[in-house]
């Protein structure tokens, strides 16, 4: 290794130096948006300070923020190559969560494990998750030259995807959902035969209607969330005649989604200004799930535009890494972790503008919370690391048809 290897290994801003400069401006800004929401988990929730909450929340920022540039220290093929054991220990930590999980905030699903011995708790779905689009990345690759078997295909991709699916379900319902989407989607760009795509479409839709099914007319999974679910889609795609008796209940299901729309309509164009939010203490989860709604109430449409330009840009980075990267498992990688991106962030919105039912997904970077965050900056640092090893290839000669094979291999 020569002394300009050395020099790039330890530089500040290893990677794509616009996508780094995002992630801090992004990162910058969620201090004030959740130091003014936060004061509803003080005055409402009756939850610490807003102070020990805007503390906690720069203390992730500047853990994610040295986590993502610790990955720049770390061959990500050898993130690959550990993928399949990572897996199987979420997967456990899953399992263990079904039996002790704990309600965090008053939250009615036991998704989180504390550590023993320690105040931390943290959500094992989340890691799982990132686990598991790895992890297929790095199977699609490995077997990329010749024709998987069927077995091979059911038992190596299928297999691991449902499980995590029918783990994290029973508390998770909208990341189950997404993980299943998101792992569709990395296996139609992994070149995956569309035969199997159709067929673990398929089955992917048998599990939920299973899942459902067994959910609602046995007790085989108890305290359960699929009553949570229908009631929250009936509620959005409600459009009958009510009377006034079920015109009242439907306001009261309903209420996070209105207070969410008058927090929007209330912002305008420029907005009430940083920490004027006249709807943060009656938005539940506004610190977290709802608050893009409290930053379009602050900041206006202006702000809320200025932001979303920011995440595009952040995607149209990922994209062109990806389209750069000669490896076919780096390119892969790298789009896969930029779709879960972009999935959280849409359908984050999304709920919050009443375009979808809601889910309960934080918006990356932002809300508050310190295991989706970390996950976020995980995601981050990697593709940040797949970034900075493209010019090594262009330097050595790894743009051959040759040389891709051989990176691919190891890989």
């Amino acid at each position: 290794m020569n002394s300009q290897d050395t020099d790039n290994k330890f530089e500040l801003l290893k990677g794509d130096k616009v996508l780094w400069i995002v992630v801090l401006l992004i990162s910058f800004f969620s201090v004030f948006p959740v130091y003014s929401a936060s004061s509803n988990l003080e005055y409402i929730v009756n939850n610490g300070t807003t102070t020990s909450h805007l503390l906690k929340h720069m203390f992730f920022v500047f853990v994610g923020l040295a986590v993502m540039r610790g990955m720049g220290f770390i061959k990500y093929e050898y993130i690959g190559k550990l993928s399949s054991i990572m897996l199987a220990i979420t997967i456990l930590l899953l399992g263990l969560t079904m039996f002790t999980g704990q309600q965090i905030d008053g939250a009615s699903a036991s998704r989180w494990l504390k550590i023993p011995g320690t105040p931390v708790s943290f959500q094992p779905s989340s890691f799982a998750y990132l686990m598991l689009i790895i992890y297929l990345c790095r199977f699609l690759t490995k077997r990329i030259k010749r024709e998987r078997l069927p077995i091979e295909n059911i038992f190596y991709i299928f297999g691991p995807v449902l499980l995590v699916f029918g783990l994290v379900a029973k508390d998770n319902g909208s990341t189950a959902l997404m993980i299943l989407i998101v792992s569709m989607i990395v296996m139609v760009i992994g070149q995956l035969n569309k035969l199997y795509i159709i067929g673990f479409l398929g089955l992917s839709t048998v599990a939920i209607g299973t899942f459902i099914f067994v959910a609602l007319n046995t007790n085989l999974i108890e305290n359960n969330r699929v009553h949570t679910w229908m009631s929250r889609v009936e509620t959005f795609t409600n459009t009958k005649k009510t009377t006034d008796v079920e015109d009242e209940t439907l306001k009261a299901k309903n209420y996070q989604v209105m207070q969410a729309k008058a927090a929007i309509v209330h912002g305008g164009i420029t907005g009430m200004g940083p920490g004027k939010s006249a709807l943060k203490q009656m938005l539940p989860q506004s610190a977290s799930d709802f608050i893009f709604a409290i930053i379009v109430e602050e900041y206006g449409f202006i702000g809320a535009i200025f932001l979303v330009t920011l995440y595009l840009i952040m995607i149209i980075r990922i994209v062109m890494i990806a389209s750069k990267m000669p490896a076919f498992f780096g390119s892969l990688l790298v789009l896969s972790l930029g779709v879960m991106i972009f999935m959280q962030l849409s359908v984050n919105i999304a709920v919050a503008v009443n375009l979808i039912p809601v889910t309960g997904q934080p918006l990356p970077l932002i809300s508050y919370g310190g295991t989706s965050m970390l996950v976020t900056y995980l995601q981050l640092g990697i593709i940040l690391n797949v970034s900075s090893r493209i010019q090594v290839y262009d330097e050595e000669g790894m743009g051959k048809k040759q040389n891709i094979e051989e990176i691919n291999d190891i890989a």
